[in-house]
């Protein structure tokens, strides 16, 4: 390259760029942009490929009808079944027990026999007790035979008195035969009912010996066996029991709850309320307040609450875990009328708004739901469900509109 002298300055007409070297630069360029894209387009797909082999688990429970409690709960407690009459029948002396009639499950009624104890003792007793009043007995009719002789004894010495011919003497000791016949007759009645109350004590003594439901229910637990010993006190040791068999009144069960001192002012009595076992949570039971009762347990600081069932049921049973919601006024009939009843779990809050996933064909649909009070442990829905819609209550976070799931 050679420079004009005269010019104004250096010619770059000949600083070029080959052609073939711009080409090649855009080609590279275009195949790293394609590399890219098929690079995001397979890494979405094995995304997706692994989001679809996670499926989440959820699980679900059904949207129950919400029935006639039209009032909000106030109070949630929990508590159990407790019978107002529940009975261990032990024996009234310590025997032997030769029949055990009582079982588990039985119904029986008042005076129902439950078991026979050796008796053998107590009819010997009987036996003797009977006789001696038997002898008693026999003695009144000697003495009364007795004391007419004496009678007439008496009224002779007395006429011969009068004629002069017995003597002083001779009339005393008629009266005084007299008069001691009279009271060995007297003792005589007095030795017979003496005889009558032996005997009934020993009857009693047998009787004893069979031992009878207090009242009508059920047998709950059996504890004796033919051949034990059993006694109503403890011996001290576990050769002797102390109870043939637990009954329990089932027309008297009832709820019995803690609530905290801080919320009883919120329970009165025959105030409306619903119990929901643990063995039935899709099972809501009508009740009522029986009573508060008037102390406070220091250590809880909680207090006692009874609550009778308006209608009983086979299905309660002793002991039973129950949750109970205190319902407040009735709610007013212009207020929205409540559709459904879900649990708590299944309401979930997304951007604001309140839903519920609800489960059809393996897959889910968000729907958004008005929520009115609560009801214990579930959420009156106003709209958005119906009874019987499946939703979800337990799962992953996350869910979306259109996701598939397992069910667990």
């Amino acid at each position: 390259m050679s420079v004009q002298h005269g010019s104004k300055g250096p010619d770059l007409s000949a600083l070029r760029i080959d052609d073939r070297a711009r080409n090649s630069g855009e080609k590279n360029t275009i195949w790293r942009i394609v590399a890219v894209a098929v690079f995001v387009v397979v890494l979405g797909l094995v995304g997706v490929v692994f989001l679809r082999a996670k499926t989440p688990v959820v699980e679900l429970t059904a949207a129950r009808p919400a029935g006639e409690g039209r009032a909000a709960a106030l109070l949630n407690a929990s508590g159990y079944v407790t019978p107002r009459r529940r009975a261990t029948v032990a024996a009234k002396i310590t025997a032997r027990v030769v029949e055990m009639l009582a079982d588990e499950g039985m119904i029986v009624q008042a005076g129902q026999v439950l078991a026979r104890l050796d008796d053998s003792d107590a009819q010997k007793r009987l036996a003797a007790a009977r006789a001696g009043l038997d002898v008693a007995r026999a003695n009144v009719p000697v003495l009364e035979v007795n004391l007419a002789n004496a009678e007439r004894e008496l009224k002779r010495q007395q006429d011969l008195e009068k004629e002069g011919v017995a003597s002083v003497q001779a009339l005393d000791l008629a009266r005084t035969t007299r008069d001691g016949l009279k009271a060995q007759l007297a003792a005589a009645h007095e030795g017979v009912l003496q005889g009558q109350a032996n005997v009934a004590m020993a009857e009693q003594d047998v009787e004893n010996c069979t031992v009878r439901a207090p009242f009508a229910g059920i047998v709950v637990s059996k504890d004796a066996q033919p051949g034990e010993m059993v006694s109503p006190v403890s011996a001290g040791s576990g050769f002797t029991r102390t109870g043939i068999a637990t009954i329990v009144d089932m027309d008297s069960l009832e709820v019995e709850v803690d609530v905290s001192e801080s919320y009883i002012a919120r329970v009165t009595p025959a105030q409306k309320v619903v119990a929901t076992l643990d063995a039935y949570p899709d099972w809501q039971i009508p009740a009522r307040v029986r009573t508060v009762i008037p102390t406070a347990d220091r250590q809880k600081a909680t207090v006692k609450v009874r609550i009778s069932f308006e209608a009983l049921d086979p299905r309660i049973l002793p002991d039973m875990g129950v949750k109970v919601a205190f319902l407040g006024e009735e709610r007013r009939s212009d207020q929205p009328r409540v559709q459904a009843l879900v649990p708590r779990e299944a309401v979930r809050e997304v951007q604001g708004k309140q839903v519920v996933f609800a489960y059809r064909d393996g897959t889910l649909e968000r729907r958004a739901v008005s929520v009115g009070s609560a009801r214990g442990s579930d959420l009156e829905i106003i709209a958005g469900l119906s009874p019987g819609d499946q939703v979800v209550v337990r799962g992953p976070e996350g869910l979306h509109d259109g996701e598939r799931v397992k069910v667990k």
